[in-house]
């Protein structure tokens, strides 16, 4: 009750008539305070639910939640932001155990968190609750996953699976007992800046939630630039786990999302949402790019430029794209595009080579890989050949030059947007690893 009178009055003290009385006891002492740390719950969960995802199964999902661990643990996450349920939900908690309230500091040091929704959702609540390492507010709350995505890659790496079941009754309450009893893993969050030139009137974006405006702010060059720096840079930033990508694969998702959003009853499930993908992606003139003339359907290396800090380095360096590469792509995990493996399992000898080492989720680097025509990218998403290998890189820095290009689509953890190109000066993507690991529950774990 408590927790729920900070959220809506959006005040964490709003909660403290809990120190005074309990439902039932009327004035005396709140029995809480009484108990021992043993007598307090020893599973506390709350679940988020994106309504949006998974078809119909978001909102006859967060009803079967609701009846499973009861209706005020289990939050619309359209409706209660994670951002809000950190400040204000979790504000509440710890103003109560710092009062002496012993089930309220159990709650708050034994919570886990279920999200039922999509890479980008699980992604946006990670990415709130770590700012609570940023707040020195630990311990921070690690999260499970029920995937009701199309492609679910952080829920695949971590053993929760592909997709939800058709016997959804039974699996949420597997899911459940795999959330408080589950072995905690760590994961790779990254963090990223786009910094773009302000010019005359100001465009609106349409960022995803994972992204957060920072207003006007100072670009620092270090000798990476090539192209020319405007004098007023407008940012934003945000976290991903899985990957960023710009190029053509972020143009389908885009072309995806704005037709979910206009018509929601086309995207009713992973199968048809897989098979408008497909569409998107031949609409979009992936498979034709030698037919047409058009300069905005040819190579990234026409607008980019790639600079990489190797691990344990200080300097930057510049990587050639190849002409032929119409996607970037900076991957954490294993699983890309629905549980592909596009970086490939790279035999030792290959690996020295190339002065790469081989992929982990925790190892303080992001794979970076191309991926040229249609042909190319479908032959690589069934795993017949790997993508064509870039770099591997602690830090990354993207400078886009415009020129005739008037976007460029870049997307994170499956959430694209579609950013603005200025014809006279440079656009810049930062990439840098955050110095703290995100802590997701395993789901294989039996």
């Amino acid at each position: 009750d408590a927790l729920h009178a900070a959220l809506k009055a959006r005040d964490p003290s709003a909660g403290a008539f809990a120190l005074e009385e309990a439902p039932g006891v009327g004035t005396a002492a709140n029995p809480w305070f009484a108990l021992a740390p043993e007598d307090a719950p020893e599973n506390p969960l709350v679940a988020f639910v994106n309504p949006r995802s998974g078809g119909r199964l978001g909102p006859v999902l967060k009803s079967r939640l609701q009846e499973l661990i009861g209706e005020d643990q289990v939050f619309d996450i359209t409706v209660v932001k994670p951002s809000a349920f950190v400040e204000y939900g979790l504000g509440c908690l710890e103003q109560l155990a710092d009062s002496g309230d012993h089930s309220a500091r159990s709650v708050r040091n034994n919570l886990r968190v279920m999200v039922a929704g999509g890479d980008g959702t699980v992604g946006w609540v990670l990415g709130c609750l770590g700012e609570l390492y940023v707040q020195n507010r630990g311990p921070v709350p690690p999260v499970a996953v029920i995937p009701l995505g199309t492609g679910n890659d952080l829920s695949r790496s971590f053993g929760w699976g592909a997709s939800f079941p058709f016997s959804w009754k039974a699996a949420a309450k597997r899911s459940l007992y795999k959330a408080i009893l589950g072995t905690v893993s760590c994961l790779d969050s990254w963090h990223i800046v786009v910094s773009m030139p302000e010019e005359g009137e100001e465009q609106e974006l349409d960022l995803p939630h994972s992204l957060r405006h920072l207003g006007e702010c100072t670009f620092y060059d270090d000798g990476t630039a090539e192209g020319e720096l405007s004098e007023t840079v407008c940012c934003f930033d945000g976290v991903f786990y899985n990957y960023f990508s710009i190029g053509m694969d972020a143009q389908v998702a885009y072309g995806f999302h704005q037709l979910r959003d206009e018509k929601p009853f086309l995207a009713s499930g992973p199968l048809s949402n897989k098979l408008i993908y497909a569409g998107y992606t031949c609409k979009q003139g992936w498979f034709f790019t030698q037919c047409i003339s058009d300069p905005e359907l040819r190579g990234l290396t026409n607008i980019i430029r790639l600079s990489i800090k190797k691990m344990d380095s200080s300097e930057w360096e510049h990587i050639p794209v190849p002409s032929s590469v119409r996607a970037i792509v900076a991957l954490n995990l294993h699983n890309y595009a629905s549980g592909r493996n596009p970086w490939g399992n790279l035999k030792p000898e290959y690996l020295e080579k190339k002065g790469f080492v081989e992929a982990q989720s925790d190892d303080g680097l992001l794979e970076i890989f191309g991926l040229k025509q249609g042909w190319h990218a479908s032959l690589v998403m069934v795993e017949l050949i790997s993508a064509k290998h870039i770099a591997q890189a602690a830090a990354i820095r993207l400078e886009i030059k415009g020129g005739q290009w008037r976007d460029a689509y870049m997307q994170m953890d499956g959430e694209p947007w579609k950013q603005p190109l200025s014809t006279e000066y440079s656009t810049f993507v930062d990439i840098k690893r955050v110095p703290y690991p995100s802590m997701i529950i395993s789901g294989a774990d039996r």
